[in-house]
């Protein structure tokens, strides 16, 4: 698998500016372990589970919720929406006024250890209409961050995400690219996912 950089056409793949921006500091070291300890230990974590061929499986990590209250009455969701915590608040804005995104929520992801994982996948629910914009910060252990065509697995690429970095994906990225967090096989301690997005049937 190649390792991804944004910078350096020569020496590495040059994944594509449209689609995909990327700051490694976003949040000081300060605000990231503050903000990784508030939610870790406040957060109403869940773990879900996932059919896989015939079975009912747990999903390999835990996740929580929040949002704007309008849509805790959404017949298609299916996890249930915390109010907004000032911190996660601060954070959704800070994000939307540098970038001139919006959202109205934000998906936690707990991985607990080097066992918890995500698979591959596209980010592709109607809901979130056919071209969302997705801000992703890690927080906790550095965990690569794994992409490939959709059409052409053998394009495989890799993006390390480390404490206080923001990710954000937009364009047709989830159109034709898929990503993952894969399991290690290295011992990792938690990391803490914040994904924030748009719920476009609020508006409709």
């Amino acid at each position: 698998m190649n390792q991804l950089s944004l910078f350096n056409t020569e020496e590495f793949y040059e994944f594509p500016k449209n689609l995909l921006d990327y700051r490694e500091s976003f949040l000081s070291r300060e605000e990231a372990d503050l903000l990784k300890d508030i939610v870790l230990h406040t957060a109403p974590w869940e773990q879900s589970t996932q059919k896989m061929y015939d079975k009912t499986v747990l999903t390999p990590r835990l996740t929580a919720w929040y949002g704007d209250s309008k849509y805790a009455t959404l017949k298609e969701n299916k996890k249930p929406t915390n109010p907004w915590t000032p911190e996660l608040f601060s954070l959704k804005q800070k994000i939307e006024k540098e970038f001139g995104c919006q959202f109205n929520g934000v998906l936690l992801n707990l991985y607990r250890d080097h066992n918890d994982s995500v698979a591959w996948h596209r980010d592709k629910e109607s809901r979130y209409g056919k071209r969302p914009v997705i801000a992703s910060i890690s927080l906790g252990q550095t965990r690569n961050f794994d992409f490939r065509k959709k059409d052409h697995h053998q394009s495989k690429y890799s993006l390390p995400l480390p404490h206080g970095s923001l990710l954000i994906m937009k364009g047709d990225l989830q159109e034709h690219w898929e990503h993952r967090i894969a399991k290690s096989n290295v011992p990792m301690k938690e990391r803490i996912n914040l994904t924030f997005r748009l719920v476009k049937s609020l508006y409709s």
